[in-house]
């Protein structure tokens, strides 16, 4: 059995180190890569209270993980695409939808849906499901799925629910959800199916949830 307090109090001593020692603003460069550090620490710190059933303090904590990887985008390499998808992830996750919308706003405003990678067309893609932008939405999903470099389950759960196919999206949660069970490294090594946490907030907000049982998945 997953001992949660134990991840949680690594993951807010892991955060409060590196806030610790964060750089001042005239290292920019080591600022914004210890700002995604504090950024991942505080998203598992959310995941474990997620996990004990804590949604309030979870929600703190997620808000924290968006705030640090906003503030570490602007010094960040160009095409630093997984820190818009960490903002928006970490809002879903929160159930803040007002905060998301904003996100997504702000994800769409950086040029997304043109980047290059296919990451940061993911992004794009999020901040549109976001934001009922369901045509943009479904043609970035499509392009996705033809990537193959991109997860191609997650590509159509995201297609599934632009085109509001509850029975597609079923399936293909599923296949993302059994990717996670059968993979031996998580983020911030937390073993929760965050992406799958994700994808269900955004179906249900079309009403094409599934009905998912895991041990990676909060109770």
């Amino acid at each position: 059995m997953t001992n949660w307090a134990e991840h949680l109090e690594r993951e807010v001593a892991r955060y409060r180190d590196g806030e610790s020692r964060l750089p001042e603003a005239e290292d920019a460069d080591s600022r914004q890569r210890q700002l995604t550090r504090l950024g991942n620490a505080a998203g598992g710190a959310g995941l474990a209270l997620l996990a004990q059933g804590r949604s309030g303090e979870a929600a703190e904590w997620l808000a924290r993980a968006a705030e640090r990887y906003r503030e570490s985008w602007g010094d960040a390499p160009p095409g630093s695409w997984g820190r818009p998808i960490g903002m928006l992830k970490a809002r879903l996750l929160a159930g803040d939808w007002p905060a998301a919308a904003v996100e997504a706003r702000w994800t769409l405003d950086q040029g997304a849906a043109a980047a290059q990678s296919p990451i940061g067309r993911y992004a794009a893609c999020l901040a549109s499901l976001v934001l009922e932008r369901w045509e943009d939405a479904r043609v970035l999903a499509d392009g996705l799925r033809l990537d193959a470099s991109f997860p191609h389950d997650v590509g159509d759960a995201l297609a599934f629910i632009a085109a509001h196919d509850r029975l597609g999206y079923v399936e293909a949660v599923e296949s993302v959800l059994r990717s996670f069970e059968t993979r031996e490294a998580y983020l911030e090594d937390i073993p929760l199916a965050d992406t799958v946490l994700v994808l269900q907030a955004l179906a249900a907000r079309r009403d094409i949830a599934a009905e998912l049982d895991s041990p990676l998945l909060p109770g």
